[in-house]
């Protein structure tokens, strides 16, 4: 209960003490501003940081458990290396469905890069394999082994080589959007330390005054931390809404699944934004209450 009377307290203020903070003029203009500037980029630093990690959870989920064996051979071998690559693949532990491609769903892979019209049949292309692995999977090195033997035209490619990197980019981007978050909360909270010191020093005779009549530092520090928390938290409110918006013009995610088409919130994401005004609130408050209570010590 006491915490709760403090708060309203410091949301009613106090008209005698508030006299000593500008109601208006530069550091009230600042302290919105930047609060509102910071609170647009956190949206977007938030809604990168969740793109990224949705972006590595899906590329780890789409190549972990799949491979592909590549088949290069004379067309008079073709067929008959396929049949016992499968044949080799049926009684492999860990294999739980292998099928060769057709020429419709090469012809498909291909399109992006030789166009859709390419005559596949015509062109000395290897036959590939989708091999999806159970729970366990299959060891790799055991299955090439075989391959070497049985099927001297076969590569075996699980991926990793392909999915680890691009799982690690994906990993050091979401780092980079937590990092960004926490820069922008460094920031923030330099400017409204900034603007108090202004502020401070701008009223330092009226601070004087009231010294005079009795009123200590915490009394005059609290009206200081009263308007400059609730100036940062309309500001980042106004700025996470503009910034929320913006991230709804974004194209939505794609089955291509392009990392720019996916950049935004999904699901319940949607109500982090809302977080934000209520952080920076909480910084303005701690850096205000620093602030003031150090210049007031120093102007004593």
């Amino acid at each position: 209960m006491d915490k709760l009377q403090r708060i309203l307290d410091l949301i009613a203020g106090d008209p005698q003490a508030d006299r000593a903070v500008p109601p208006t003029g530069f550091t009230a203009r600042l302290t919105f501003l930047a609060a509102a500037a910071m609170a647009f980029l956190a949206v977007f630093a938030l809604a990168l940081s969740l793109a990224t990690g949705r972006l590595a959870d899906r590329w780890s989920a789409e190549l972990a458990k799949t491979s592909t064996l590549r088949i290069s051979a004379p067309a008079g071998q073709m067929d008959a290396q396929t049949a016992a690559a499968l044949s080799v693949l049926e009684t492999t532990p860990g294999v739980a469905e292998a099928r060769a491609l057709d020429d419709d769903e090469q012809r498909a892979l291909l399109a992006p890069w030789f166009g859709a019209d390419l005559p596949i049949e015509t062109l000395p292309v290897p036959q590939l394999i989708e091999i999806i692995e159970d729970g366990d999977g299959f060891d790799p090195t055991g299955l090439r082994a075989r391959l070497q033997a049985e099927v001297p035209g076969a590569v075996l490619d699980d991926h990793t080589r392909w999915r680890e990197p691009l799982v690690e980019a994906a990993s050091r981007l979401r780092l980079l959007g937590i990092v960004s978050m926490l820069l922008i909360a460094g920031a923030t909270a330099a400017m409204i330390t900034l603007a108090a010191n202004a502020a401070l020093a701008a009223n330092a005779q009226v601070i004087r005054v009231m010294r005079l009549v009795g009123a200590q530092d915490i009394y005059i520090a609290r009206a200081f931390v009263r308007r400059f928390t609730l100036r940062s938290f309309l500001g980042a409110a106004g700025g996470t809404l503009l910034g929320t918006f913006a991230v709804l013009l974004l194209p939505r995610a794609d089955a291509a699944g392009g990392f720019l088409t996916g950049l935004g919130f999904q699901g319940w994401h949607w109500l982090l934004p809302l977080t934000i005004p209520v952080l920076a609130a909480a910084v303005a408050f701690f850096a205000t209450r620093a602030a003031a209570l150090r210049t007031l010590q120093e102007q004593s």
